[in-house]
């Protein structure tokens, strides 16, 4: 049975048919002018997109060929592909080889037509992934307000969400770079959770609802002390007694951080893909002038999603991400893949004062879960463990897988 970009040759006009008529593909190409080479060592398939369709192109007038070993084609086109071959940039990250030739701008300005393209070559070459169940949520006892915290010297109005009740220590729930507090909805939304504890969100400075800290549009950067003053902030002005801080990626590392700098006023935390240091995460698209921020940012951290996770979350993240600001995503980052270097700190964490659960997605190739493991085992009493199935937004992406990791994680934290 062929496989990868062999099968794709043998049915390029099926798979040129199939993108035509997709409706997402007629969304995405709408003043949209671009050749694309896909190729390893044997094959080149070029094509051209337009908003009138899409068809064959010659190898000579390609704007930007993708280049990969054949193997990892062929685990791309799988519909069951394996961590870090799930996502083209997941390959070029992690997969030696891989590589993107010509102008990388036009593959920034085109990332999510040239993802939607590999998805239907996916479909034809070995069948759709098998994606997990649309999950319902019910957000109707969500109540929302403002409360006033001081960050970096500034008195800022953030935006806060609760629900549920309980004597269990409340989750304070974080959310991603460039994101909200919605991504905590589906925990948020989940009766059995709420109905013995208190989940709590907010919205970092300039970030959803929340107040911008003072400055040129455009220029927010996160530092660990903004960090820690919005989490400390909020822990006053809500009252909270030890709460739980839960968060993934660079609110994974603000859990270390807070696990390191304030210890007392936690009740533990459960940092997932988290690491002492990621690096490798900065982009000079997310802002660039001549890039749609709107849709390059979500499309830079869509294969950090796992290939089955329910397409309805996928896209909240997704639309999430879009809806960011100006520069808000590119100014976590300063943080998430820059200025957070926890390799002095990490070791100094006191988890009889903070426990600390580490949970990593096997999904996630920014902070893989090698990467986790090795800080948790630097962290004298930390616990770390993989989690099969998911990305980097195990909160939100599958709730139902994550919801086990997450009794886990709060037992280990009880015990």
């Amino acid at each position: 049975m062929t496989q990868g970009l062999e099968a794709l040759a043998a049915r390029q006009q099926a798979w040129l048919s199939a993108a035509t008529e997709d409706a997402q593909l007629a969304s995405f190409r709408r003043n949209v002018d671009l050749r694309l080479a896909l190729v390893d060592r044997n094959h080149h398939i070029a094509v051209a997109v337009t908003p009138g369709g899409i068809s064959r192109a010659g190898t000579d007038v390609v704007d930007v060929s993708l280049v990969a070993p054949s193997e990892a084609w062929s685990e791309l086109l799988s519909h069951a592909p394996a961590p870090t071959m799930n996502h083209f940039l997941a390959m070029r990250m992690r997969v030696e080889g891989t590589r993107i030739e010509g102008d990388e701008m036009v593959f920034a300005q085109h990332a999510h037509v040239v993802r939607r393209l590999l998805e239907l070559a996916r479909e034809i070459v070995d069948g759709p992934v098998l994606r997990a169940p649309d999950p319902v949520l019910d957000r109707s006892g969500i109540r929302g307000r403002h409360v006033e915290v001081t960050v970096d010297g500034h008195q800022v109005d953030l935006y806060v969400e609760e629900v549920g009740s309980g004597d269990a220590s409340p989750l304070l729930v974080l959310h991603t770079a460039g994101a909200d507090g919605r991504q905590a909805h589906p925990l948020m939304a989940d009766a059995e959770l709420t109905a013995r504890r208190r989940v709590i969100t907010f919205d970092m400075p300039g970030h959803g609802r929340s107040e911008a800290l003072p400055g040129p549009l455009g220029s927010w950067t996160l530092t660990a002390d903004r960090y820690a003053d919005s989490i400390l902030g909020i822990i006053e002005a809500l009252a909270l007694e030890k709460p739980v801080l839960v968060g993934a990626s660079m609110a994974g590392e603000a859990c270390l951080l807070m696990a390191y700098r304030s210890p007392d006023r936690l009740g533990g935390v459960i940092a997932c893909e988290a690491s002492e240091h990621v690096p490798g995460r900065v982009t000079p698209w997310a802002g660039h002038p001549r890039v749609n921020e709107s849709v390059f940012v979500p499309e830079w951290i869509d294969g950090l999603i796992a290939p089955t996770a329910p397409a309805s979350m996928r896209d909240l993240i997704w639309l999430g991400y879009s809806q960011g600001g100006h520069r808000t995503f590119a100014g976590d980052i300063d943080f998430y893949s820059g200025a957070w270097d926890g390799r002095d700190i990490v070791p100094r964490i006191d988890t009889s004062l903070c426990p600390v659960v580490m949970m990593t997605g096997e999904y996630d190739y920014s902070c893989t879960p090698a990467m986790s493991k090795a800080t948790a085992e630097r962290i004298p009493g930390a616990r770390f463990w993989t989690m099969t199935g998911l990305g980097h937004f195990p909160i939100c992406e599958h709730p139902a897988a994550f919801r086990p990791h997450l009794d886990k994680a709060l037992a280990e934290i009880g015990a």
